[in-house]
């Protein structure tokens, strides 16, 4: 079997097709323009399935998308102002009748922790936490082996929980959520404002890695607040693992072992016994891979 698979970010919408083995094949992306709406992510995912039926002999549509997803009927529960008049809408439905091939949507993250399951980093591990660090944070939570999305589709908003009361303001309203200090975002405006630049932070990582002293007491600063946004969980759900993904696991062994460093101060000696933290395996593919796997999955229900 061949599905096409799209992951729908707030920067871009990535596509490809993807077999029923997880291979990935004809990979591209174009623009999401996102802060143009709804409506018009729709359109764009229309093009792309025209595209992905020319290609391939393709039985289905496997989606990824950002918001609070019901990954039962393809709708959108929730979606922020990055994507204005999104929320509500029949995603899957809509798909499914310009195509006339079914049609399955999850949430981005959860994508991800789906992705990484079946093909990645986190495969033969039933307990697991996969934290996404990007211009946000996102959460998805794996027990016993299967996703956990809460009683309204909406479980995993990690970055909303609350790290310093009386914080930063939020988008979601609140303050001092954990995104506003652990995100990559919140990471840019920590070293503009303390570095005086506006220094792009594949170049901040750089100076960090060499041992800039201004730099790495940042990089130390930032990595503390990631780690202690992970002790809550850790302690809350006592996972085998917790998984790094987003942008931000591009820096890889340098990142994972300071929060491993900060973690291990933080949490109680017995969540600490068999607890391993990993760089997701697939970064953005990851997404693409997990779309089809919960394809694969409800199909097999129905």
């Amino acid at each position: 079997m061949q599905l096409g698979v799209i992951d729908i970010g707030g920067t871009s919408i990535k596509y490809g097709i993807a077999s029923d083995a997880g291979e990935l094949f004809s990979l591209d992306s174009i623009p999401a323009e996102a802060y143009k709406g709804g409506p018009l992510i729709v359109e764009k995912v229309k093009m792309i399935c025209d595209m992905l039926l020319k290609q391939a002999k393709v039985e289905g549509i496997a989606i990824s998308s950002a918001g609070q997803i019901d990954n039962q009927n393809g709708t959108v529960v929730h979606a922020t102002d990055n994507i204005p008049g999104y929320t509500g809408t029949s995603l899957a439905e809509v798909i499914s009748k310009h195509t006339g091939l079914p049609v399955t949507v999850e949430n981005d993250v959860n994508c991800t922790a789906l992705g990484e399951y079946w093909q990645g980093a986190a495969k033969d591990m039933d307990d697991f936490l996969c934290v996404t660090i990007g211009t946000g944070i996102g959460g998805a939570l794996f027990l016993n082996g299967k996703l956990y999305t809460g009683a309204n589709f909406s479980a995993g908003e990690i970055g909303h929980i609350n790290l310093y009361p009386n914080g930063k303001p939020c988008t979601c309203g609140n303050k001092g959520c954990y995104e506003r200090y652990a995100s990559s975002s919140a990471l840019s405006e920590l070293v503009e404002e303390r570095m005086g630049v506006n220094l792009p932070l594949e170049k901040f990582f750089e100076l960090a890695r060499e041992g800039n002293k201004e730099a790495n007491n940042l990089f130390v600063q930032w990595a503390d607040d990631v780690a202690t946004g992970i002790q809550s969980l850790v302690h809350i759900f006592n996972p085998e693992l917790v998984l790094i993904g987003g942008g931000i696991s591009a820096q890889g062994d340098f990142l994972l072992e300071e929060v491993q460093s900060s973690l291990a101060k933080k949490v109680m000696p017995n969540h600490c016994k068999s607890l391993r933290m990993r760089i997701a395996a697939h970064e953005n593919k990851a997404n693409l891979l997990g779309a089809a796997k919960h394809f694969l999955d409800m199909n097999r229900k129905s």
